[in-house]
């Protein structure tokens, strides 16, 4: 039997669709429905109430929860914008050989196949009292006695953060650096422009596909994540995602699945006002 060649894109689609719809449809669905629920007694109770949103607007230490978060991921972000933009420059138009440049992307890269939580760890030692930071600077002279900031504390959740999720960052500002023509570059230092010039009116405006990409990435995952908090500030600082982690391990499904909804909206509304700045579909097929 000849299949109608207007229904050959929905089948090519249809495995996909399929996956999606049960994999990120049906859970999605299930969560906004019971964030409408009721919770009595450690027990869900099947509802229509709007109690839930109205407690997680209503208070106070939702919204300072959403305010540290917040804080979190604009501090990583910009962070991980400079370092990756830097990163990724000097590799597209200061390395010329090839093959260094694929051993310094490895260099960036090979960290990041171990696990997230062992590197994550592995910065306790580094920052603690008797790490190797406190135990540098005591040597040298230049402390008196250990800097307890280094650990526990907003200072080393933003660390985790930068090493966990600058790999993000780097890989799409690279992916967008290498399309630039070095014509482009030669014919603008000709023209009289200074590197700074160069940078801010040529390499920014040719890399913003780059920049919006790896922007939607890290603010997400950072924006998402609670482990990191949970661990590296030591119980001294929390989130929103930490806040419905312990929802859910209190068996408080209904306030935590609003949590989660009012979440998913706020992400969605920044990587659309990100998308709107920078129309990527448009910069990649030009």
């Amino acid at each position: 039997m000849k299949i109608p060649s207007l229904a050959v894109p929905y089948l090519q689609v249809a495995p996909l669709a399929l996956v999606l719809l049960v994999f990120f449809g049906i859970p999605l669905v299930t969560v906004v429905v019971v964030s409408f629920f009721d919770y009595v007694n450690f027990q869900t109770v099947p509802a229509f109430m709007l109690y839930n949103y109205e407690e997680v607007f209503s208070s106070g230490l939702t919204v300072t929860l959403y305010l540290t978060m917040f804080k979190y991921a604009a501090i990583v972000w910009a962070i991980t914008l400079f370092i990756g933009f830097n990163v990724s420059y000097f590799l597209v138009f200061h390395v010329r050989s090839l093959l260094w440049k694929i051993f310094f992307f490895l260099v960036c890269t090979v960290p990041f196949w171990t696990s997230n939580i062992i590197r994550m760890i592995s910065w306790i030692p580094v920052l603690g009292r008797n790490g190797l930071v406190n135990q540098t600077l005591m040597s040298l002279g230049l402390i008196d006695e250990p800097l307890d900031f280094l650990l526990f504390s907003d200072f080393s959740v933003i660390v985790a953060y930068v090493h966990l999720f600058t790999l993000f960052m780097v890989v799409t500002l690279f992916n967008s650096m290498a399309r630039i023509d070095p014509a482009i570059l030669e014919a603008a230092v000709d023209a009289g422009a200074s590197r700074w010039q160069v940078i801010t009116q040529v390499v920014i405006p040719l890399t913003k596909t780059g920049i919006a990409l790896g922007s939607i990435f890290v603010v997400t995952l950072v924006m998402g994540d609670f482990f990191v908090v949970k661990i590296m500030s030591g119980g001294q600082s929390s989130s929103a995602v930490y806040a419905m982690w312990n929802e859910i391990s209190m068996l408080q499904y209904p306030s935590a699945a609003a949590s989660a909804v009012v979440l998913l909206v706020i992400v969605l509304l920044m990587a659309a006002a990100i998308l709107r700045i920078v129309d990527v579909r448009k910069e990649l097929s030009g």
